[in-house]
């Protein structure tokens, strides 16, 4: 039912030969309340955390070429000028330095917790962070997607496993990304009031219980290693018991979106072509955000040790991982430069949909924290210093976008994640994020 004021529709619609194409958001229509149609929301849109990591790396000169001289023209950049025309919803933050961490899985687990991994350990995730403080107003506290399949073995001390992922819940415990597009559509916009949903989340929440009082039991019995082990166990049980309760009893929404996006369900499997199935999971993050279904989210645009095939594109014929390992040699630096702009032309895709969601107190990218960008500065040599980072977006005017901050070379980049993690009002990081944090950087 399309309710009129002033003799116009809120929902309305440019008509034309073989098309319908809908309006955004009209101030002149806002005012609209009535039975039978969705009231606009008064209150404020929320402020939403999204990660947006690629792997391997960039090549400095390429990347850097947009702030040489103090300037900030992300046309110049032979990677980043896939991003010019949003450069006024973008800062680029130089200097920032991956510490106490070094290869692959050490910088790609260090993403967002700012620390290294030791003896198996490792910081809490900003995203998780951010999830516990305001995740309880949404049916997911978080959401985390990916492209790759999870990776075994080892490098060096350090599982593989450890780079499928950049969300760590607990300083043992993390959140594998979901890399199938129907799947993660299906956990997000299932119909969660139906008998027969609630009636598998009170089965689940059964079992939960008998695996739990089960898991408690044996750790009485097992060594230090063992318990260790049973403990990460119950932390992403417990995780999943949250979800569970939250499906039978649902939170009651904050905010209503001012128009649904259209949901529509993915086909199944996985796509075989990298830049359909990466814009698929872009798209189900995007209408995650926008439903208010999920304020946080993480995606991995690659495994963190991507060893993906690129030669689909024009002028590429190695691997990622491989031609990341360079050496100065002109084809490989040519061709890492080309699937680094890649990655920053899919990044354009994300923040171009953002841009176009109409929130009345701003879009969906003016009421967002976009941090993206690499855990190493180069591939060749695992380079960890003046990685290549960018935040986008506003944080519903939190920040101050459309600049390059130049940080004294060396900064850890925990002070990023302290100074995001206070725009979220959380404090008990303000001394120190997760013990490396040495202050705050004016974003």
């Amino acid at each position: 039912m399309n309710l009129k004021t002033n003799g116009y529709s809120r929902r309305a619609f440019l008509r034309g030969t073989g098309a319908l194409l809908s309006l955004p958001f009209l101030e002149t229509f806002g005012a609209v309340t009535g039975t039978g149609a969705k009231a606009v929301s008064k209150k404020m849109a929320p402020t939403r955390f999204l990660t947006v990591f690629h792997p391997n790396g960039v090549y400095p000169k390429a990347w850097d070429a947009a702030f040489e001289g103090g300037k900030y023209a992300l046309a110049d950049s032979p990677i980043l000028a896939p991003l010019a025309k949003l450069s006024s919803d973008i800062t680029a933050i130089s200097g920032m330095s991956n510490v106490g961490a070094k290869g692959h899985v050490q910088l790609t687990a260090a993403f967002l917790t700012g620390t290294g991994i030791k003896g198996g350990k490792n910081g809490i995730s900003l995203d998780q962070m951010i999830a516990a403080k305001q995740g309880g107003s949404t049916l997911f506290p978080s959401l985390e997607l990916g492209t790759e399949p999870p990776r075994q073995g080892a490098v060096g001390p350090d599982p593989i496993s450890f780079a499928n992922t950049l969300s760590w819940n607990s300083t043992s415990s993390r959140l594998s990304p979901e890399i199938n597009p129907r799947v993660a559509f299906d956990r997000l916009f299932r119909n969660t009031s139906s008998e027969k949903v609630k009636q598998d989340a009170q089965l689940k929440r059964s079992v939960i219980d008998l695996v739990l009082d089960d898991a408690k039991s044996m750790q009485r019995k097992v060594s230090s290693t063992d318990r260790r082990k049973i403990d990460e166990y119950l932390d992403s049980m417990r995780a999943v018991e949250v979800q569970v309760e939250k499906t039978i009893d649902p939170p009651e929404r904050e905010w209503e979106p001012l128009d649904e996006p259209d949901l529509r369900r993915p086909p199944s499997g996985i796509p075989r072509e990298r830049d359909v199935h990466l814009r698929l999971m872009m798209d189900i993050m995007l209408m995650a955000l926008w439903t208010d279904t999920t304020r946080v989210g993480t995606l991995m645009t690659a495994h963190g040790f991507s060893r993906q095939n690129f030669s689909f594109i024009d002028g590429v014929s190695s691997d990622h991982h491989g031609m990341s390992h360079h050496k100065e040699k002109k084809e490989l630096v040519d061709q890492y430069t080309i699937v680094s702009r890649w990655y920053a032309s899919q990044f354009a895709y994300l923040l171009e949909r953002m841009k176009s969601v109409d929130e009345g107190n701003g879009s969906l990218l003016d009421n967002t924290i976009v941090l993206y960008g690499s855990g190493m500065k180069d591939g060749n040599g695992h380079i960890k210093d003046n990685l290549p980072i960018l935040v986008a977006g506003k944080g519903g005017g939190k920040l101050n976008p459309g600049r390059h901050i130049d940080c004294k070379n060396g900064t850890p980049l925990a002070n990023l994640h302290q100074s995001i993690a206070e725009k979220f009002e959380i404090y008990e990081q303000a001394e120190s994020f997760n013990g490396v944090g040495t202050g705050l950087i004016g974003i």
